[in-house]
């Protein structure tokens, strides 16, 4: 596919998700709408993007004011229609869980627009990632000239459908992303983002171009198989747990969006189970359990790139 067809497809996807979100929220404001529950998290500043997170103060919402967020929120693709003052690197959360009563037909019809949602979602994920062909360090400049403000994330970020679930609880989760590198693999990162010639602020394009050759030289001097990781920590996120009893299984969540739960064909008085997220508070973490780790060497720190010894 040429650059202008492929270009073309990327703005008639993101029409069609626009579309298909504005539906979805019509629909959903004409349902019965059960007991519901958000919890809204504090903005974070551009000052405060890269700062650990210690403490989270929850500021829950409930009803018709949790169905008014949840829509706005998803319909929320561009950095425009955030205040001023909110980071961009940051996409807003917001956990918590819709609960709907609705017969079979209209479950089955709600359940084919998110579904519809999702693969828009997706579409667009794959055109940026793999079908335009370029590099991860050009992507930035792909997408914002021809959306310019898009929040990727918020984009990307697909809906959840549940079924009569008995139990919705919430949580919080830490983690590590870790993934295994070859010393080349590497390099071809690490080479590539030298060809892009970009500036990454604070730094200028040559600034920066001196600091890859630095990171080059260093990956170089290591041994062909050397064993490197990326060990990234992810900043604190909620979950959501869900316990089905008939099946007796709990599924867990990410939730930066709230789920959207469907109780069909219950009793005029049903009122879902659902709980409360707790502030996040980490000095007050219990760990079960912490597998033996493996000693590492910081290589390269801003990759949080480390050599196993």
């Amino acid at each position: 596919m040429n650059k202008y067809d492929l270009i073309e497809q990327f703005n008639h996807c993101f029409k069609l998700l626009e579309t298909e979100i504005e539906a979805l929220s019509a629909s959903l404001r004409t349902l019965t709408l059960l007991p519901s529950a958000v919890f809204e998290l504090p903005d974070v500043s551009k000052e405060e993007e890269h700062d650990e997170v210690d403490y989270v103060t929850v500021s829950p919402s409930y009803n018709e004011d949790a169905l008014d967020l949840t829509l706005k929120l998803i319909a929320n693709l561009f950095i425009y229609d955030n205040a001023p003052h909110i980071s961009s690197k940051r996409a807003i959360r917001l956990p918590g869980v819709l609960c709907f009563s609705a017969d079979n037909q209209t479950f089955k019809s709600i359940k084919k627009q998110v579904e519809q949602i999702n693969l828009l979602k997706k579409q667009l994920f794959n055109i940026v990632t793999k079908e335009s062909g370029v590099s991860k360090e050009e992507r930035f400049d792909f997408v914002h000239n021809q959306l310019k403000g898009l929040i990727t994330l918020n984009a990307y970020r697909t809906l959840t459908l549940l079924s009569d679930p008995d139990t919705v609880r919430f949580g919080w989760a830490n983690k590590n992303i870790i993934k295994n590198l070859t010393r080349n693999e590497v390099l071809t990162q690490l080479e590539k983002s030298r060809e892009a010639n970009r500036a990454v602020p604070p730094y200028t394009s040559e600034q920066w171009a001196e600091r890859l050759d630095k990171e080059i030289i260093t990956l170089s001097q290591l041994p062909e198989n050397a064993k490197l990781k990326i060990k990234r920590p992810v900043k604190v996120q909620p979950i959501a747990r869900v316990w089905y009893s008939e099946l007796q299984k709990q599924v867990q969540y990410a939730c930066p969006l709230p789920l959207l739960a469907f109780y069909i064909d219950k009793e005029s008085d049903f009122k879902p189970v659902i709980g409360e997220l707790p502030d996040y508070d980490a000095n007050n973490i219990q760990i079960r359990h912490r597998p033996k780790a493996k000693k590492l060497q910081l290589i390269i720190p801003r990759m949080h790139l480390y050599l196993e010894k």
